[in-house]
């Protein structure tokens, strides 16, 4: 993000108040002095006021919060709708409808119907007549003009940033009664103390208004940034450890096979036919067999029963 000097904001006319008469005696502490009945803001405080407002807008950016930009002066709404949009933020530029955050529910029912006559006349341009088509044309073009910027508004806005806290009361209202942070750009005829953050600057010179806008969107985008690079480089560890997980198991199922193959080698070694000694058909049975021959019943012991007498 470009940092912002005092020269840029000198020459923008951030600097120039109200007349003396129009002041509110809280700016006091923002106002430099006096110059022919105008009141000159001091921009140091200035510029102070705006890096912690960035800070601030970056963090809640980061989180993944909505940010609402409301602007509804002419000198203003289309330099914040068109820094709205490139933050992909949610704004009001046109009037601001009473209860757009106190009563968001009926809101969203109109962003609900703009969407249904969107999708009538894209998709059913043969089921309705011509007649039937110009009417709900026009009506969409009116609700779009209203709440076209607020239609992916799902819920209330974390944070609000206000041109003109004294021209848009009632948007600040709803935020202080529903706890939203406000922003706002705070002129010498304002109340600094009715908002969370105020920027003291010239609230109705454009060139003013956009410098200070401009570079809040670039903390919000930078903001925005952040949190993807985040969540990408959690993804990145996810999937390294994913792949560290399946690294091991290959490891561990490896360790099993090698050792299941040494088991099954053990057993064939040892588990051969094994050799009976003196019994069976082997070769040294057969000779213990036959080395125990019965003696014939006439050998010499029995030969003097058997044979003839002598005389």
């Amino acid at each position: 993000m470009q940092e912002i000097t005092h020269k840029q904001l000198l020459e923008a006319g951030v600097h120039f108040g109200h007349l003396k008469k129009k002041w509110n005696p809280k700016m006091l502490p923002y106002i430099f002095m006096e110059k022919k009945g105008i009141h000159i803001i001091d921009l140091y405080k200035t510029h102070a006021k705006l890096e912690e407002s960035a800070a601030a807008l970056k963090s809640i950016a980061r989180s993944g919060k909505k940010i609402l930009f409301v602007a509804t002066k002419k000198q203003a709404k289309e330099v914040v709708k068109a820094c709205a949009i490139r933050a992909n933020m949610p704004f009001v530029t046109e009037r601001w409808l009473g209860g757009m955050l106190t009563n968001f529910a009926t809101i969203r029912k109109s962003i609900k119907k703009l969407q249904s006559i969107d999708k009538m006349l894209s998709e059913g341009s043969e089921s309705i007549t011509k007649k039937e088509r110009l009417v709900l044309s026009r009506e969409k073009e009116k609700l779009e003009k209203i709440l076209g910027g607020i239609a992916q508004l799902n819920r209330i806005p974390a944070a609000i940033f206000i041109v003109d806290i004294s021209h848009e009361h009632i948007a600040l209202a709803e935020s202080t009664k529903l706890n939203v942070t406000t922003f706002g750009i705070v002129d010498t005829n304002s109340d600094p103390t009715q908002v969370d953050f105020a920027i003291p600057a010239n609230d109705d010179a454009s060139k003013s208004v956009a410098i200070i806008t401009e570079y809040l969107t670039e903390a919000i985008i930078e903001g925005l940034q952040d949190r993807k690079s985040e969540k990408d480089e959690m993804e990145a560890s996810k999937y390294a450890d994913d792949d560290d997980e399946e690294e091991g198991r290959g490891n561990r199922l490896r360790i099993d096979d090698e050792d299941d193959s040494k088991k099954r080698s053990a057993d064939g070694n040892s588990g051969g036919p094994r050799k009976r000694s003196g019994t069976g058909g082997g070769p040294g049975g057969a000779a213990g067999g036959s080395s125990r021959a019965r003696k014939p019943a006439g050998g010499p012991g029995a030969g003097g029963a058997g044979g003839p007498r002598k005389r």
